[in-house]
């Protein structure tokens, strides 16, 4: 039994995911909220012929919305427009994700929590500080989901080798947004080998790939097709984990060790996903000299980012 919540599930991101995640045999029961268009959402996918139950609610109804969840998908917030970073979102979106966060603290304190709103790097801190004022948070339990990166980085080394994506799975670590987005192509049998501009051009649409999505919907959004599926996958992964099969591995941003000495207290690399969600998180294993570089540019964009979301919470 798994009773899963999207909060947003009316917005270009929490429809797609919502419908996902009717799809998943390890979903149980599906509860969709939002400020408006939820429980509309929840009916049309409620007829979907899989076995779980989904239910809507309305912009009242979060508490109701959250009772007994054991995972929370939030994808609420703005999405971008063209010319915006994931950045300029920070002010809508930080006091959205704080919100939900006081609600969950109150009503399933328990639950395991994925944050997908932008920008991830300032909003996982903010939820993060929040459920700490409160009293409940356990780092074990909250995830910022960075499979869009893997997702990216897999396809974009497969049509550049011609080969499957599924022969391509790319570990992607450190931040989710620009360059404090690090792809780790010598740790894969295709990516090792490649060099020179052909890799400066793929690291740069590894990072820089959502802006593609925004200037394409010219004004229409930003990715949300691409992001719902990679939250869905994220989500089935850590299912598998939480129902106690062995060997669950996937890069996401977590309150992490690895560069604690740096101030630096949340990042995202391979994490084991368990029967408590994080189970273990892995170091970075051997970089490449490009990838050192990369590294050295990520971490003071990401020290910013975090320390900017404890502020606000501050």
């Amino acid at each position: 039994m798994t009773k899963v919540a999207v909060l947003g599930a009316g917005g270009g991101i929490g429809q797609p995911l919502s419908l996902l995640l009717k799809n998943d045999p390890l979903v149980t029961s599906l509860s969709l909220y939002d400020i408006r268009g939820a429980p509309g959402v929840a009916a049309d996918v409620s007829h979907v012929d899989t076995g779980s139950e989904v239910k809507g609610y309305a912009a009242d109804q979060l508490d109701q919305a959250l009772e007994g969840v054991e995972v929370v998908v939030i994808p609420a917030g703005v999405p971008r427009k063209p010319g915006m970073t994931r950045d300029d979102l920070f002010n809508t979106n930080a006091s959205i994700v704080r919100d939900l966060a006081v609600a969950i603290a109150r009503v399933s304190p328990k639950a395991h929590i994925l944050v997908i709103s932008n920008p991830v790097n300032s909003t996982v801190p903010i939820v993060a500080a929040t459920l700490e004022k409160a009293g409940v948070f356990d780092p074990r339990r909250l995830f910022g989901v960075t499979t869009l990166d893997v997702v990216r980085a897999a396809r974009f080394l497969a049509g550049i080798k011609n080969a499957s994506p599924a022969d391509t799975v790319v570990t992607v670590v450190g931040g989710h947004s620009g360059p404090t987005i690090v792809p780790l192509l010598s740790q894969t049998p295709y990516g090792k080998d490649v060099t020179g501009e052909v890799y400066d051009k793929l690291v740069h649409r590894i990072q820089f790939g959502g802006d593609e999505v925004v200037k394409a919907k010219d004004g229409a959004g930003s990715a949300t097709l691409s992001m719902a599926y990679a939250g869905a996958k994220f989500a089935h992964a850590l299912l598998r984990g939480l129902n106690g099969e062995a060997g669950v591995i996937t890069p996401t941003f977590v309150k992490s060790p690895l560069f604690a000495d740096k101030g630096i207290d949340f990042f995202s690399s391979n994490v084991e996903l368990g029967p408590e969600g994080v189970k273990q998180i892995f170091p970075l294993g051997e970089l490449s000299a490009s990838e050192e570089k990369l590294l050295e540019a990520c971490l003071p964009e990401l020290k910013k980012n975090i320390d900017k979301g404890k502020a606000f919470v501050a």
